[in-house]
């Protein structure tokens, strides 16, 4: 294979050793979460409908962090447009499960619904096998670190992937991403304003918009700013992504390290029930928080740092993307289309080595972008000099016109030239972009009410989907699944017989980490984990 990351030849030479066959191998899938609202606009206190399936082991429909937070999980696929087809059915039964069992709906928004208090946040369940235990210890140590608020936001995880490219070129990719992340949170966040029970006492920088919503007048995506996933702790570390030695190094760290306010609240509570996992600055690996991960497919019970350091990465999450509350499934296929690009893009330039002022700069300029994304003017940081966020943007959409001709030959037809085209448009006319379009939403028909608007949408998008009707072969096929998955809970719970401790022990400990550079022996101890 042609090394893409040559330091040599122009991305138009990187992109010849990209036959078509090899395009055409790019494959892409989704990972959705929304909460269950009531028709009022506050959270569903009810848990995860038994009629969807297992939580614990189907394998398109399963819960995050609340029983009532919803997420479908789709397969990879070729085309965009497979992917949204397998998402809108996975939530035309969803959609169908949920009128049979009452008048909620899925949220379309990023941000959440109404709250009620933080400890009335039902965390998810996921019945009492070992690894279904674990799961829920997970997020109560999670609630225990950050408040269940914030976990209650929702969003759209784009998992991609090309043949061919080595754990090298995927971190070289990743460099890339996280600098030019801020582009997508300009073009595609779709989260300026928030219900006030969100906020309900914290700090922060917004302003009031009418009497329960509150917003930034220039922001896109609240969820990726400081009051999305944030934390004091998850300052402190600071991951490089020049290797897959020096990234699984530091997640090492932070997954061994003692972290004193996490150890003041203990592995148990004094009547003995689990508050965490673990006491270190992070309990697992899927707890650190970033705008993108390198991922594997991990075996039953195996640490996702294992198996990278085993067996390399595999494929990419991307996991900035807010809800879009104009689309029905949260996606379209000229969004993922752009990310296709973008992504490539990623891949062929040229991808110097982060180093720690850069990483500052890229916080900075997501903080900016999230909060303050279409004030005119703005200025984002680049190699300690400032850039209007526009200027380089444009930039980068005129890096990836090759690529987007490239794979419209590919495929034939626009469709990715078009993709680069409503970007260009995007960024002379903020007016165009979701942000805005929220926002004018909510002024032109709900008094500024973000729970008045996101109501709406979300009442409009289950009315378009429970009209879609699923076949009868359809219809089966799910109800194929949650039996499966059902039966398959029960037999992961009948045959569990190590004490739930040793297993808590076991799982955490530094040794199933693995160890950089060599094999290590890998001994399963349940279930996929998170």
């Amino acid at each position: 294979m042609t090394k893409l990351l040559a330091p040599a030849g122009a991305l138009q030479d990187r992109l010849k050793a990209l036959t078509p066959a090899r395009l055409k191998g790019m494959r892409r899938g989704i990972e959705k979460e929304s909460l269950r609202a009531k028709p009022g606009g506050g959270l569903a206190l009810t848990p995860h409908p038994a009629a969807l399936g297992s939580a614990l082991t189907h394998p398109g429909i399963t819960t995050d962090f609340s029983e009532s937070q919803v997420e479908l999980v789709t397969g990879a696929h070729a085309s965009p447009e497979a992917t949204l087809q397998e998402l809108t059915e996975l939530h035309q039964f969803t959609y169908r499960t949920m009128k049979e069992l009452g008048d909620e709906m899925l949220w379309v928004s990023s941000m959440p619904c109404g709250l009620p208090t933080d400890e009335t946040i039902p965390i998810a369940r996921f019945g009492s096998s070992n690894v279904g235990r674990a799961k829920s210890v997970y997020r109560m140590g999670l609630s225990h670190r950050y408040g269940r608020r914030m976990q209650t936001i929702s969003g759209i995880h784009y998992n991609w992937s090309l043949p061919g490219v080595s754990s090298e070129e995927y971190f070289a990719l990743i460099r890339n991403f996280r600098r030019h992340a801020f582009l997508l949170l300009y073009l595609f966040g779709a989260s300026p304003a928030v219900c006030s029970t969100f906020v309900e006492g914290r700090q922060h920088e917004l302003q009031t918009l009418s009497g329960s919503t509150m917003y930034m007048p220039y922001g896109t995506s609240l969820r990726m700013g400081r009051l999305g996933y944030q934390s004091d702790a998850q300052a402190s570390l600071a991951v490089s992504y020049n290797s897959l030695d020096g990234y699984g190094a530091s997640l090492q760290d932070a997954l061994t390290r003692p972290y004193p306010a996490y150890e003041a609240v203990g592995i148990r509570n004094p009547g003995g029930d689990y508050n965490q996992l673990a006491t270190t600055l992070l309990q697992i690996e899927n707890e650190f928080y970033g705008t993108i991960r390198p991922k594997r497919v991990i075996y039953p019970g195996e640490r996702p740092l294992h198996a990278l350091r085993e067996r390399g990465v595999e494929y990419i999450e991307v996991r900035l993307m807010d809800l879009d509350p104009f689309e029905p499934v949260g996606i379209n296929a000229q969004t993922m289309r752009f990310l296709d690009v973008f992504l490539l893009h990623c891949l062929l330039s040229d991808s110097p080595n982060d180093t720690p002022q850069e990483i500052a700069e890229l916080k900075h300029n997501q903080h900016q972008t999230a909060a303050r994304g279409r004030e005119p003017g703005l200025k984002l940081k680049r190699g300690g000099r400032e850039i209007a966020l526009t200027a380089w943007g444009a930039e980068v959409v005129a890096q990836c016109a090759p690529i987007a001709a490239v794979l419209d030959a590919a495929h034939g037809g626009t469709p990715y030239s078009d993709a680069l085209t409503m970007a260009s448009a995007a960024l002379l006319d903020a007016s165009t972009l979701p942000s805005a379009r929220v926002l004018a939403a909510m002024a032109g028909s709900h008094d500024n009410s973000f729970i008045k608007f996101i109501r709406a949408q979300s009442e409009k998008t289950q009315g378009i989907l429970q009209a879609q009707l699923l076949s009868p072969d359809q219809l089966a096929r799910f109800a194929a699944l949650t039996e499966a998955s059902l039966q398959e809970q029960k037999k992961i719970e009948a045959t569990d017989t190590m004490p739930f401790e040793l297993y808590r022990q076991q799982y955490v400990s530094a040794e199933r980490l693995g160890m950089p550079g060599r094999q290590s022996r890998h001994t399963p101890v349940g279930a996929h984990f998170v």
